[in-house]
């Protein structure tokens, strides 16, 4: 009776560390394909395109699973980021994250340069640069970083002057020194500026707008020198940036996988290449 019963203890001792070691293997399993999701936030225009076509295929050769929230404005965007809600967005220049950083006392940052499609100086009811005349209405956007993005463009023109020595990515109003022409300078959402062309003259439209709005990018007449500052760079609260993952995205970017994609893809040379980028394509 008494061995009965130790057979029976071993039995049950048994079954209870199978199912602990069942158990353990589904939570190592379960923690493991955790890790291995990168929730993107995407946004309408050419930066979340080119992640999805081009650096997704590439992480999911890796193991990982790109799981996509779509938003229709990049604050948005950021909002989630800053809540945990996803891990990530490629949709957004340095000035745009410094100066969103610095309205919430938040802590975005940028783990890798990415393409970049400039900003361009459309025209609306002149044809080209030479027909500007005594006030035309430019519009430019209103949000600070694009802002002085389109002050910098409208300088490189020539129709307006800058103060000296100030900081190019901060640039408002008050740094207009010189508008001989009396351009009037019409500040509104970028979104708006494209269905606004018919009623001013010229235009300042960021890449990612000119590709939402389905203009045709060579009919810019003048586009911008791209700064460090105004380069894109996939984002992720500062808590991540040394993660696995993160750093993954970031080999996705500098891979010769993607180099390949670019070179096959970058028509017209649309995108601005970073100087990181363009030294590996060589």
């Amino acid at each position: 009776m008494k061995k009965k019963f130790l057979n029976i203890a071993f039995i049950l001792l048994g079954f209870v560390v199978i199912a602990a070691c069942a158990k353990s293997e589904n939570s190592a399993a379960n923690k493991e394909k955790e890790v291995k999701i990168i929730r993107v936030g995407t946004s309408p225009g050419p930066y979340s395109e080119l992640f999805l076509e081009a650096v997704k295929p590439i992480l999911e050769k890796d193991g990982y699973r790109i799981e996509q929230t779509e938003f229709t404005e990049l604050i948005q965007a950021d909002v989630a980021l800053t809540e945990g809600a996803i891990d990530l967005n490629v949709d957004q220049h340095t000035a745009y994250l410094t100066n969103f950083n610095e309205n919430k006392g938040t802590h975005l940052v940028g783990i890798t340069a990415i393409p970049t499609v400039p900003a361009g100086l459309f025209p609306g009811k002149r044809n080209t640069l030479d027909e500007v005349v005594e006030g035309d209405k430019i519009g430019i956007p209103d949000d600070a970083s694009n802002t002085a993005r389109a002050f910098n463009l409208l300088q490189k023109a020539g129709w307006i002057k800058l103060k000296t020595g100030i900081d190019p990515v901060k640039a408002t109003k008050e740094d207009v020194v010189s508008n001989p022409k009396n351009l009037e300078l019409i500040q509104m959402s970028s979104a708006q500026i494209p269905r606004s062309l018919q009623d001013l003259d010229y235009a300042v439209i960021p890449g990612s707008i000119v590709y939402s709005a389905k203009l045709d990018p060579n009919d810019s007449l003048l586009s911008e020198d791209v700064l460090k500052e105004y380069e894109l760079v996939a984002t992720v609260d500062e808590k991540n940036q040394e993660s696995e993952w993160a750093q993954a995205v970031v080999k996705a970017y500098h891979s010769n996988e993607f180099k390949k994609y670019l070179k096959e893809h970058n028509q017209g040379d649309y995108w601005f290449i970073p100087k990181e980028l363009q030294e590996e394509q060589k």
